[in-house]
C-alpha cells in the first residue's frame, strides 16, 4: 500500500498551495465572524475530513462558541461514496442552538445534507455549513455549502483533510490524483 500512497503523492498536480489555502480561511473566518457574530454557535467538526479545516479555522473565530464532533461517513477508507454509516453524533445538546457545521469539501452534498438535517431534527435554530472546498461537478447538489473556501475541480483529491485511502490528509496543499 505504501509503493501505491508514495506513487500518487509523486504524480500528483497541486491545485491550492498552502498559502493560498490559508487566505481562503482568512476569507471564510470573516465572513463567518460577521454573519455569526452574536448567536453564540455550536461548531460541529465533521470528521475525520474536517479536522484541519476546523482547526484552522477555529483561531480566527472571534465570537464565543462551543466545539462537539460529528461523524457520517460514506467513503470509509475507500475512494468512492456508499452507504452513509453514523460513527459519532454529537454529545453536546443541540436543541435552541445556532450549529456551524465544518467540512473538508463539498462533493456530491449527500453527507453534509443529511449532518444538517440531524441538527435540524434535533432542534436546532439554525444550521449553517462551511467547506474549505466545494467541487464542480456540473449538476446541483442536494446542499449548497454558506461559508465557501475555494472552488474545485471534479478531481480525486487528497491533502488538507482531504485522503486517499486514509492516507495523505496531512498533505500541504490540495492535490488531485492522475490516476
Amino acid at each position: 500500500m505504501l509503493k501505491e500512497i508514495t506513487y500518487v503523492q509523486e504524480t500528483a498536480d497541486l491545485l491550492y498551495s498552502a498559502h493560498q489555502l490559508e487566505v481562503a480561511l482568512d476569507d471564510m473566518a470573516t465572513q463567518i465572524n460577521a454573519q455569526l457574530a452574536d448567536t453564540n454557535p455550536l461548531v460541529l467538526c465533521a470528521l475525520n475530513g474536517g479536522i484541519i479545516t476546523t482547526g484552522k479555522l477555529l483561531p480566527r473565530l472571534t465570537m464565543p462558541l462551543t466545539l462537539d464532533s460529528v461523524n457520517a461517513s460514506r467513503y470509509q477508507n475507500k475512494t468512492a461514496g456508499g452507504t452513509l454509516e453514523w460513527l459519532l453524533k454529537p454529545k453536546t445538546p443541540i436543541k435552541d442552538r445556532t450549529i456551524l457545521i465544518i467540512d473538508d469539501i463539498l462533493d456530491e452534498g449527500i453527507t453534509l445534507s443529511v449532518i444538517k438535517e440531524y441538527c435540524l431534527e434535533q432542534g436546532a435554530t439554525a444550521v449553517y455549513t462551511a467547506v474549505l472546498l466545494d467541487k464542480d461537478l456540473g449538476h446541483s447538489k442536494p446542499i449548497s455549502a454558506d461559508f465557501v473556501g475555494l472552488p474545485v475541480e471534479n478531481r480525486y483529491l487528497f491533502g488538507y483533510g482531504l485522503d486517499y485511502k486514509g492516507y495523505l490528509r496531512n498533505a500541504p496543499g490540495i492535490y488531485a490524483c492522475t490516476l
